[in-house]
């Protein structure tokens, strides 16, 4: 079965940090390109950052520019998301999915994992 699991999120106070990660299985996630997204309530599912299959080509979106880092460990299957400086508005639910290649275009193609809960707040 072709499933990505997230993990990593919880409760954290603004200015802290959390890894998430994103293990796969099924698949050969060394081929694909392999993207963090999230939804905060009440807003649509948004693109974090990419990555792509090599490790060598990374995105971000100007909101978390600085603060996230992605990085991939594909002898592990597992991609991270290394988050610092955390703020209120990081709050959401987070998910991780391949794009249909190995570069970050045309958008996330697999299925969505459970997902992970970040909250940020004093």
């Amino acid at each position: 079965e072709v499933q990505v699991v997230e993990s990593g999120g919880g409760l954290v106070q603004p200015g802290g940090s959390l890894k998430l990660s994103c293990a796969a299985s099924g698949f050969e996630m060394d081929v694909y390109a392999i993207g963090w997204f999230r939804q905060a309530p009440g807003k649509e599912r948004e693109e974090v950052s990419c990555i792509n299959s090599s490790g060598f080509r990374t995105e971000y979106a100007d909101s978390v520019k600085g603060r996230f880092t992605i990085s991939r460990e594909n002898d592990k299957d597992t991609v991270y998301l290394q988050m610092n400086n955390l703020k209120p508005e990081d709050t959401a639910v987070y998910y991780c999915n391949r794009y249909g290649g190995s570069y970050c275009i045309g958008g996330p193609f697999g299925s969505w994992g459970q997902e992970t809960q970040v909250t940020v707040s004093s």
